[in-house]
């Protein structure tokens, strides 16, 4: 977990020019940073091959998918992926990559958006139009006693969050399309219009369920990337908290049951000592040795190699 849940400093809603994260946008990113140059440069703009307002775009979408920190480094996250030499998919071929770069952009909080829609507004409306999500986002910086918000800068952060998770009916056509958000083939998030008192509205929801297409790994990285439990962490937090695996993901507590069940009894993670205990309604994943996370991540996406 990268921030306390309970602290929340400032709701940022803008940084990206209007622009969405494109699929090759972080590889692109980490290569010129990985290089020691500066997106203040005078020749970003020529090195990076796009305008200056998307020099800006990729440098906002770095910090938000937990590519560089605040210093502008590489995390040790982005050298996980994306390094051209070990990194585990630099071009981001397989859906797994896709789930951790959308659990870190939740988890980094750096875009408050997607932060306050997985984390709270979904459990809030499961269905809900932009104009509800921004009388939510203002009703939330009134209670934290926040800077007052500017509507037009919300509904264009959420513009920017449907083009990320939504593909347009040209690019369901098209599924190489290279403007298409990051991350439409996790089918996150849905629209739906209807008519209401005879206008068409679009219906937005987060699409829960038991997710088994995410794997084993991704959800026990998840997990581990929390700092809030020793050697023990309730199903209950595990399902509800923010910035954990049931909000980040959007899974239903039966299929978060079945996920950390069968994470329990992998052969896999047997010699982490990982136990599901249910015991007085009370149930608990427990570890008898604490992994590196990124180690569990290696039991995934080394898993062609062990064939």
């Amino acid at each position: 977990m990268k921030q306390s849940p309970d602290i929340q400093n400032k709701f940022t809603f803008s940084g990206h020019e209007t622009f969405h994260c494109r699929h090759l946008w972080l590889k692109k990113g980490y290569d010129f940073v990985s290089k020691g140059r500066k997106f203040s440069d005078e020749d970003a703009v020529v090195s990076l091959g796009v305008g200056k307002n998307m020099v800006s775009s990729i440098a906002f979408w770095l910090k938000a998918f937990g590519i560089i920190n605040k210093e502008g480094e590489l995390t040790a996250f982005a050298k996980y992926i994306f390094d051209p030499e070990t990194g585990r998919d630099p071009y981001l071929e397989d859906e797994a990559s896709l789930w951790l770069l959308h659990y870190e952009l939740v988890t980094q909080n750096i875009a408050t958006t997607y932060n306050l829609i997985f984390n709270e507004f979904r459990r809030e409306k499961i269905e809900f139009t932009k104009e509800q999500y921004i009388a939510f986002v203002i009703r939330k910086a009134a209670e934290l006693n926040l800077s007052q918000i500017n509507k037009n800068t919300v509904a264009a952060d959420f513009e920017v969050l449907t083009k990320l998770y939504l593909r347009s009916d040209a690019q369901s056509k098209d599924k190489e399309d290279t403007f298409s958000g990051l991350l439409t083939d996790l089918g996150l998030i849905q629209e739906e219009k209807r008519r209401v008192n005879d206008r068409l509205e679009t219906f937005f929801h987060v699409k829960s369920g038991e997710k088994s297409e995410i794997p084993e790994e991704v959800i026990l990285y998840a997990i581990l990337d929390s700092e809030s439990f020793d050697k023990s962490i309730s199903l209950r937090t595990i399902e509800q908290e923010r910035f954990h695996a049931g909000s980040v993901f959007a899974i239903d507590r039966v299929g978060l049951h079945r996920k950390v069940e069968h994470i329990a009894s992998n052969s896999k993670f047997s010699k982490y000592g990982i136990v599901f205990n249910d015991h007085a309604g009370i149930k608990e994943l427990q570890f008898k040795e604490i992994p590196n996370k990124f180690k569990i991540l290696d039991l995934y996406y080394d898993k062609e190699s062990e064939l």
